[in-house]
């Protein structure tokens, strides 16, 4: 049966989490479009229910086999849960993953406070891409949001995202070295970086807290011409190739 109407129930569950209160009400986020559904289900995620819009009938059967419940949508219907301005005609909503805070068993990231989803998940595909799993969010923009999910790139199913207080945060990384970004800090060409570190990503406009700044070991910039600064999530992957570089240099 194809759901046609906006009011059906169940579409009007997912359509609520492209909010944070619906995301936090069902403890799941929506994945959209057919290359992020399919590495989602091959990630292990654990899949709430699948929906396709009503020309996709011939992967029910697909769908079947990973989600417990398929849903057939109308266009309108499938439009009105969706995020993207042109939608796909597949997607899946995923339980959130719970986990709390663990120490990290390599080199990680701490972002404080980056504020645009959009920065967020493009910090953690790269992340992904560079072999750092464990991330740590601290009064960050919402990764499961539809914007930050998106930016990710399905990075956020090969990452372990970790949110917290600052203070708490910090905690559990007591006994690894932090590493700052900021403009006045060292040379990052000439900084020789420990075995296991964190590096600090702070806020676009502000920078890092107060807090996790003095508790920083080392402070590291980038160097530049003309510009004073470099978007957080450029500055994030210029860090994560570089250090993880040194760091297999050594060996």
């Amino acid at each position: 049966m194809v759901i046609l109407s906006k009011q059906n129930p169940a579409v009007k569950e997912l359509a609520s989490l492209k909010e944070k209160k619906g995301r936090r009400e069902r403890g799941t986020f929506l994945v959209e479009g057919g290359k992020m559904v399919s590495e989602c289900v091959s990630c292990g995620m654990e899949i709430v229910r699948i929906a396709l819009r009503e020309e996709r009938e011939q992967q029910i059967g697909w769908a079947q086999a990973y989600a417990p419940e398929v849903l057939l949508l109308g266009k309108d219907a499938f439009g009105a849960i969706c995020d993207e301005k042109t939608p796909q005609g597949i997607a899946a909503e995923v339980k959130i993953p719970q986990s709390g805070l663990v120490s990290p068993t390599k080199s990680c990231l701490l972002l404080d406070g980056l504020s645009d989803p959009a920065n967020v998940g493009a910090v953690v595909r790269t992340a992904a891409a560079a072999g750092y799993r464990e991330i740590y969010l601290a009064d960050c923009a919402d990764p499961y949001s539809p914007k930050s999910v998106r930016a990710s790139m399905s990075g956020i199913f090969y990452t372990k995202l970790m949110r917290g207080t600052r203070e708490d945060i910090l905690a559990t990384l007591r006994e690894v070295p932090l590493v700052a970004a900021d403009m006045a800090g060292e040379n990052i060409f000439s900084f020789v970086p420990p075995e296991k570190f964190c590096i600090c990503i702070g806020n676009e406009g502000n920078g890092l807290s107060d807090i996790v700044r003095g508790s920083a070991d080392f402070t590291v910039g980038i160097p530049m011409e003309n510009m004073e600064s470099l978007n957080a999530a450029v500055s994030a992957g210029i860090l994560m190739y570089l250090l993880g570089h040194k760091k297999i240099e050594r060996r």
